[in-house]
């Protein structure tokens, strides 16, 4: 009689590993999903995410970045790790800016919450206006200045006062469509990848 083969990334339960098993169910149906659902976007069987759940496996560090993505949170979290207080509020000299290809970023939310949120000044015409394709979903507001948006085919131009929301997997490009450059509020949802610390800059970002 043969067995079905397990998945890449899993192993046996491991004591000296944290349980997970109570995380993992809770946070799946906190997120409103079924076990087949959260299971076919994990990439494995309902039985396979089932003794996950039911602390028959453990999952691996890879396996733990793709269910942190699906259920929106963070490693620490799934691991029962205590998140460090946070103050909700961001003065505005505290509010250090950052340079990457060009582009200034100043923080105007919390480290280490599932949104991103900054204040960017846009500079006309740099090396960072490039096409860029990634999971998340991205909210812009454009304070200053007129903001060139291609999705896809599509290109909007924005003024002062307009907004966009969209998906990140629409490849997009953002651009200062004035030669005095723009300025803009941005909030992106993108907290699990390392490459979402600056996700608008396509170089590494050094402190002004």
């Amino acid at each position: 009689m043969s067995t079905q083969a397990e998945p890449p990334g899993l192993s046996e339960s491991d004591p000296a590993l944290p349980d997970v098993a109570p995380q993992l169910r809770a946070l799946r149906r906190r997120r409103g999903l079924t076990l087949e659902a959260a299971a076919r976007r994990a990439g494995l069987s309902p039985a396979h995410l089932s003794r996950l759940e039911t602390g028959r496996r453990q999952p691996s560090l890879p396996m733990l970045l793709g269910l942190a993505r699906i259920y929106g949170t963070t490693v620490s979290e799934l691991l029962g790790e205590s998140a460090p207080e946070r103050d909700p509020v961001l003065r505005a000299d505290r509010a250090e800016p950052t340079e990457a290809d060009g582009w200034i970023y100043r923080r105007a939310g919390a480290r280490g919450r599932a949104m991103q949120a900054l204040r960017v000044e846009v500079p006309y015409a740099t090396p960072a206006d490039l096409v860029r394709v990634h999971p998340g979903e991205e909210w812009l507001h454009v304070l200053g200045g007129r903001v060139r948006l291609t999705l896809g085919e599509a290109v909007h131009v924005l003024d002062p006062g307009d907004s966009a929301h969209f998906d990140s997997l629409t490849p997009h490009r953002i651009a200062a469509a004035t030669a005095g450059g723009a300025e803009l509020l941005f909030v992106h949802t993108l907290m699990q990848s390392p490459a979402a610390e600056l996700c608008l800059g396509g170089g590494t970002g050094r402190a002004r």
